[in-house]
């Protein structure tokens, strides 16, 4: 699918709000993997020689990935610590280039967006060669995987229903009801270009208002759920997009570009036998395995290392 709409990251940096809701994000995270985990994932020391790091952004999903990722290192013989729940990409992207983080799950079409605002989404392929462009020199992109996790507008069933509008309606049908909608989402979607600020250029949408919480984390979930917002920026594997009957709404003009789940990695510190794992994991999944992962993590509850550990002996990984 072609992008007919530009892309783009907010390079701001956070504000109290954000501070606030990565705490209550990280508390509500804290805990949902076991592995060795650091004290403090915001702490910006350098690896130590031999040790890979692997690193999360603050969703329940991102820890996930880097439990799948640091368990298959482990299984070629690489030393793997953790540094979880750390933040959002504006966070992240410093660590990464300190060498504080090895190796972090990411989505090569909203990394794209993030580093350069201008940039059109063709496809995935031209989407990691102009990351590559883009990137810090000490740093790369593995090989995408088939699995892809986009930001939505989701809308409770009540509001779709009161509205009449369905899996099939666009944000574009949005144009007249968002001035009464309330609308959900991390604090860096009020100034992101894959946020409120794309979605009036590209869409017209103006909202009531704006209510901060998570990276479409339990914060959000809860709030569009219990009505506290009638919009939201849900991720597409989200299985409370399931159970809660929310409707995603259709983004013809690609606003969210594209979200392949692909390694990115601090090329100084992982070698080649961790490349070779973290290649042979996105080989294997997809996106339908990611919602199924996702779903017991966040409606069974299962620990995430679990999850991850169960399956990479699955696909033969570990």
């Amino acid at each position: 699918m072609t992008s007919t709409a530009k892309s783009s990251r907010s390079r701001t940096r956070h504000t109290g709000a954000a501070a606030v809701a990565l705490t209550a994000a990280t508390a509500l995270l804290a805990g949902c993997s076991s592995g060795d985990t650091s004290d403090n994932p915001l702490e910006e020391e350098k690896a130590e020689t031999g040790t890979v790091v692997v690193g999360s952004n603050n969703f329940a999903e991102s820890t996930l990935l880097a439990d799948i990722y640091g368990e298959a290192l482990r299984a070629k013989g690489l030393k793997v610590t953790y540094k979880h729940n750390i933040g959002s990409r504006e966070t992240t992207y410093g660590l990464m280039k300190n060498g504080s983080i090895t190796v972090l799950p990411e989505y090569n079409g909203s990394l794209l967006a993030y580093l350069d605002p201008e940039a059109e989404q063709e496809s995935p392929e031209a989407v990691n060669t102009a990351v590559k462009a883009e990137l810090d020199g000490k740093l790369t992109l593995l090989d995408p995987s088939p699995a892809e996790n986009k930001d939505s507008v989701s809308l409770n069933a009540g509001t779709a229903k009161k509205y009449g509008l369905t899996a099939s309606s666009t944000l574009a049908d949005l144009e007249d009801v968002a001035p009464e909608l309330v609308i959900g989402g991390s604090p860096e979607f009020q100034t992101r270009r894959q946020g409120l600020e794309g979605l009036k250029s590209v869409y017209g949408l103006e909202f009531k208002s704006f209510k901060a919480l998570d990276a479409g984390g339990p914060l959000t979930q809860a709030a569009l759920t219990r009505n506290e917002v009638q919009a939201a920026d849900v991720f597409t594997t989200d299985p409370t997009i399931v159970k809660e009957k929310f409707v995603v709404l259709k983004d013809p003009e690609n606003l969210f570009g594209f979200a392949n789940v692909t390694p990115l990695v601090h090329k100084d510190t992982l070698p080649p036998e961790g490349v070779e794992a973290l290649n042979e994991v996105s080989a294997e999944l997809d996106t339908e395995t990611l919602l199924d992962l996702d779903a017991q993590v966040q409606l069974d509850k299962k620990d995430p290392l679990d999850v991850a550990k169960a399956w990479l002996e699955s696909a033969g990984l570990i």
